[in-house]
């Protein structure tokens, strides 16, 4: 059986390999149009920062290595600039020389390309783009010839965020713009992505969000990014602004598309037969949902190579697809998971949605190095199905994700997530651990023992009319009268038991103790602020 495979980064190249090993009589043939194959594309932005000082460590394997240690064939420098499905074959070019070939079996891995927008300037010296290690390499050489001290990010995605913050640390002043109304759309609540906000603000990284990028002025080279706010000072444009497939050969051939990408059943097949596609040029399935999805991720792009190969070679392998899981260091020394659905998408959806966000230790407070997560997950009130987890914290935010994941995958519920036996050592986690302590705060909310303002709810005025109270261990909220949990043996003075009392300390644990203290002595008209003043902005009275 010949396999030809159009592409060669992440996805071709793990299922060129897998179907080697499954069976080693294939030929297995790999087209590519680049002449690096198997590179790191999420380790760029830490070349650029020096954190991966070689280049050499973002390639993986040569062609040539590649070759000796699968026995997979690989052409460099060639793309395929037509399928045709009905005779089986493909049509592409190396260095201007057209050339066919023939497969029984053709897997379309030709990933994606940087979305160029049509503005002015790109033509200018010291605009990048963060792709390939080349367009790494032609950045950290520039900004280590001394040429660029300010910058401009376009994209406050992960891409964006991970340049923007290397280039901070190399000493660029950083301007991050984007489009929609905060940095990490679609990935986090817009309560969360304004922490990260403000988290960058705070490390000498401007973010300018709701803004458009109109163009690039300058004689030469960079001098100004032009917004639809205002003219930015830079001496260099990295453009991130999201990718788009590598489709546009795949006219004429009667393989389906949405928007360019490749629609795929569960078994990673497209609707022409013996066709297969996978990577970021591909659809695959939210398997929360069960709706189309787009991921555009190494890890998707490994694991659905992995299994599209074991179907070539004579499996029934279902992929079920994803979660939007994705993790992320982030300026302002904070990282970010996400994993399931957002309290936004659960919302479009179509579920009855409550969330809980918990400030947690990330382990024993007393060990050195604890720090916080701040963790928001969402449920579905009627079903009590766990639904999603999104988490920032200085620490290994990946755990709590990956147990979301599995949580969701294996179709949990909130009440079956209780009391799970998790590992538990102080320089790795908390007696109870993090996740589960945030997991008993949305099970306090949902059986009615916790009342709570989430930090969204509050920020859209949802605590007017209630009276600010310090519940803080010590008092630390000018000017709001302060509950000492310790001292409250009855009715306190001063407070009527159907006031409207808004109870904040700092992370939300003191302030739901003392809610429940002043529940039992008949108060009926709490509510605590989730997150405390960790996460929120308390403004106080003068």
């Amino acid at each position: 059986m010949k396999v030809l495979i159009i592409g060669g980064v992440a996805a071709g190249t793990k299922a060129a390999a897998k179907i080697k090993r499954e069976d080693r009589s294939c030929e297995v043939i790999i087209l590519t149009k680049g002449k690096d194959i198997s590179y790191a594309g999420c380790g760029l932005p830490y070349y650029v920062g020096g954190v991966i000082p070689a280049r050499e460590q973002l390639i993986v394997n040569t062609p040539e290595s590649f070759s000796r240690l699968t026995g997979a064939q690989v052409l460099t420098e060639t793309e395929v600039t037509a399928v045709d499905t009905a005779a089986k074959t493909v049509t592409a070019v190396h260095k201007g020389e057209s050339s066919t070939h023939s497969y029984d079996k053709l897997v379309i891995a030709s990933g994606a390309s940087p979305f160029c927008p049509d503005i002015p300037g790109l033509d200018l010296e010291n605009v990048f783009f963060m792709r390939t290690p080349d367009d790494a390499i032609a950045l950290r050489e520039a900004v280590e010839a001394g040429g660029i001290k300010r910058a401009v990010v376009a994209g406050g995605g992960f891409i964006g965020l991970e340049v923007a913050e290397n280039l901070a640390e190399k000493g660029v002043r950083v301007n991050v713009i984007d489009f929609a109304p905060h940095v990490l759309p679609n990935f986090l609540d817009p309560e969360l992505s304004e922490y990260v906000e403000n988290k960058m603000a705070d490390a000498g990284i401007n973010p300018m969000t709701g803004v458009a990028l109109e163009g690039v002025l300058g004689d030469g080279k960079v001098e100004k990014v032009q917004t639809s706010k205002r003219a930015v000072k830079a001496d260099a444009l990295v453009l991130a602004i999201g990718i788009r497939p590598n489709t546009a050969f795949l006219e004429g051939s009667g393989i389906e598309m949405f928007k360019g990408t490749i629609l795929t059943d569960k078994n990673l097949r497209t609707n022409v037969e013996d066709v297969y596609a996978v990577g970021d040029c591909a659809m695959v399935t939210n398997r929360e949902t069960n709706e189309p999805a787009w991921s555009p991720m190494g890890s998707t792009a490994n694991i659905a190579g992995r299994v599209l190969a074991m179907n070539i070679c004579g499996g029934s392998k279902e992929y079920a697809g994803v979660l939007g899981t994705g993790v992320a260091k982030l300026p302002g020394g904070i990282n970010t998971g996400r994993t399931g659905l957002t309290e936004t998408a659960a919302k479009a959806a179509g579920y009855d949605v409550i969330t809980a966000l918990s400030v947690v230790d990330d382990k024993a407070h007393y060990y050195p190095g604890a720090g916080s997560f701040i963790i928001k997950m969402t449920a579905d009130k009627a079903t009590r199905k766990f639904l999603g987890l999104q988490v920032l914290g200085t620490g290994a935010v990946d755990k709590v994700t990956d147990i979301a994941v599995t949580a969701i995958s294996l179709g949990a519920t909130v009440d079956q997530l209780e009391n799970l036996d998790f590992a538990y050592a102080p320089p790795f986690s908390t007696a109870i651990h993090p996740f589960a302590h945030a997991l008993n705060v949305l099970l306090n909310k949902m059986n009615g023992s916790l009342e709570s303002f989430t930090p969204a709810e509050f920020a859209e005025g949802a605590a007017e009319g209630y009276r600010l109270v310090d519940a803080s261990p010590q008092p630390s909220i000018h000017s709001a009268p302060y509950l000492d949990l310790t001292k409250i043996e009855g009715e306190m003075e001063g407070f009527a038991k159907d006031e409207k009392l808004l109870l904040v300390c700092a992370k939300g644990k003191r302030a739901y103790m003392t809610q429940n203290r002043l529940k039992h002595y008949g108060y009926t008209n709490t509510k605590v602020l989730e997150g405390g003043t960790a996460f929120n902005t308390v403004e106080e009275e003068d």
